[in-house]
């Protein structure tokens, strides 16, 4: 999972694995330099819970709002830097993104009163209250350590994020924002899942001729590298096919 957080620094990125994947991480991202962000890593001694996350980096926020995502979580949407802009609106509270499933029972689920409203989020339900499960992407203030530290080990031995999330709401300060038809979410948790994002993605780059999640890219269309930086990635990676891509928006300007 990803924690991430700007200030004057520019845009810092906490990167938190298990002890033992750790090596393998830090060898393919490195510290982030490449792509002009920074990149700090965090270890998770045992799974957890999700919540745990917010503890765990505690010291790397320092009382900063931030945005954490999953490491096994897809999205992919036309508007969805524009959503998450919104989302990252700085006042106090948090934000998270309810997406329509057909198989909630795997998932946080959102419940609802009679008027729509949101009023409880359940980890795992065995009767969901409804088809809305809520996504591994969280926009939460600086208070969510603290928040965290009041979180007690469910059933299941876990500091849920739905409990986080639920002291959130309980102060009328959670936000749900549903991600309608137009965006699509994908959590690659399980084998099946995982061949379905590998085709989802296979589909759009081959369609489009357009790479998705590239952050060489990203970084250069964001400023954060110079067209020389972008340059020497692109060479680094040769002759390959990704190579090539960069080469090409090079050549495209």
């Amino acid at each position: 999972m990803t924690s991430g957080l700007r200030n004057e620094r520019g845009i810092e990125i906490a990167i938190m694995t298990t002890p033992q994947d750790q090596a393998q991480f830090k060898s393919a991202l490195g510290d982030g330099s490449q792509w002009g962000i920074r990149l700090d890593w965090i270890e998770q001694p045992s799974p957890d819970g999700l919540a745990q996350a917010y503890l765990l980096a505690e010291d790397f926020l320092a009382g900063a709002p931030s945005a954490m995502i999953l490491g096994d979580n897809l999205f992919f949407g036309h508007g969805l830097p524009e959503l998450m802009k919104e989302a990252d609106h700085g006042k106090a509270g948090g934000t998270v993104f309810g997406y329509h499933v057909s198989d909630p029972q795997r998932y946080g689920v959102v419940g609802f009163d009679a008027e729509g409203r949101v009023r409880e989020i359940i980890e795992k339900p065995e009767v969901p209250p409804s088809n809305y499960a809520v996504t591994g992407l969280y926009f939460l203030d600086g208070t969510a350590p603290a928040r965290a530290k009041s979180v007690t080990p469910s059933a299941r031995g876990e500091l849920e994020i739905t409990s986080l999330l639920q002291s959130y709401l309980d102060d009328g300060q959670l936000d749900v924002c549903q991600m309608g038809r137009g965006y699509a979410w994908l959590d690659t948790g399980t084998h099946a899942s995982l061949l379905d994002a590998s085709e989802f993605v296979y589909t759009l780059q081959k369609r489009q001729g357009l790479q998705t999640g590239s952050p060489d890219e990203i970084a250069y269309h964001k400023g954060w590298i110079l067209a020389a930086e972008f340059a020497a990635r692109a060479q680094l990676f040769g002759k390959n096919e990704y190579g090539q891509y960069l080469q090409a928006l090079i050549k495209g300007g």
